[in-house]
């Protein structure tokens, strides 16, 4: 079900029986020169939407800008500050609530928004107004992704360029992939620190194209392959919330302050003092 193409009465019935909304988040920003700026958000809503075609469950507006300024030397890229992204999806978040979503999966598709995502769930945990948790479709098919690719890249690189051949192939600037392998860089997690310090804050202080990985492995038919699998471990995991009980997902109450006693027991504190 689809938010933004449905009336109100509609939600209202959905909400009376159901409490999971599923929210794509993504960036605009650049992905190299083969590319389109959307990749991030275009790939978060077609998996969103294609999990909750498949089970009904409420899919809203994706997030199209997310935390970018790392990518800000590059043409086109927009962004937001960290603290007003986070305040902007707990506003939103703590909307579904107020309509009756007590559980939200934040599908995401772009490495910036990952702690952010993280942040905003702790909060609408902390004070039991929801369970909010983030899903990045990469990290739920690992596997698959260093078995068809020998260097997949953690930005623009192949597994981006399949899955967006899958999606919009024509958006695919086909003739620059060799460019955007040899104009890039084989990201090495190691190569900026020193003494343990890591010394980059930028993606063009590690790529003068902003991206990473051989770009020339990716094909519309892996990228459908990755599409499948993780859409699959997507709608397995919303499956999975929908079961548990709310007050299993909630935070236990705070802690006995001295566990072992009961609360009527009285303290001695001469015995303390033996």
């Amino acid at each position: 079900m689809y938010l933004p193409e449905r009336a109100w009465p509609e939600i209202g019935e959905y909400v009376a029986d159901e409490s999971l909304a599923v929210v794509p988040l993504g960036s605009t920003e650049q992905h190299g020169p083969h590319l389109p700026e959307g990749t991030d958000h275009m790939i978060a809503e077609a998996l969103a939407r294609e999990a909750t075609d498949r089970t009904g469950y409420l899919c809203t507006p994706p997030v199209q800008i997310g935390v970018s300024s790392h990518h800000r030397q590059f043409h086109g890229t927009m962004w937001v500050e960290p603290q007003v992204f986070r305040d902007f999806v707990e506003s939103f978040s703590r909307n579904l609530t107020y309509h009756g979503i007590d559980r939200i999966v934040y599908v995401n598709a772009h490495g910036g928004n990952v702690a952010h995502l993280r942040e905003v769930g702790r909060r609408l945990h902390d004070d039991n107004t929801a369970y909010a948790i983030e899903w990045m479709w990469n990290e739920s098919i690992p596997g698959l992704i260093e078995e068809v690719f020998e260097t997949p890249g953690p930005h623009g690189g192949p597994k981006e360029t399949a899955m967006i051949m899958h999606i919009a192939e024509n958006l695919v600037r086909e003739d620059r992939l060799e460019d955007a392998r040899d104009g890039g860089a084989v990201f090495d997690y190691d190569a900026e620190r020193v003494h343990g310090a890591t010394t980059f804050y930028d993606s063009i202080e590690n790529s003068q194209n902003g991206v990473f990985g051989d770009q020339t492995d990716a094909t519309p038919e892996i990228g459908e392959q990755l599409f499948e699998a993780a859409s699959d471990q997507l709608v397995a995991l919303l499956e999975w919330l929908d079961d548990q009980p709310l007050e299993s997902l909630m935070p236990d109450p705070h802690v006995e302050p001295q566990p072992g006693r009961g609360r009527g027991q009285s303290f001695d504190r001469t015995q303390s003092q033996r």
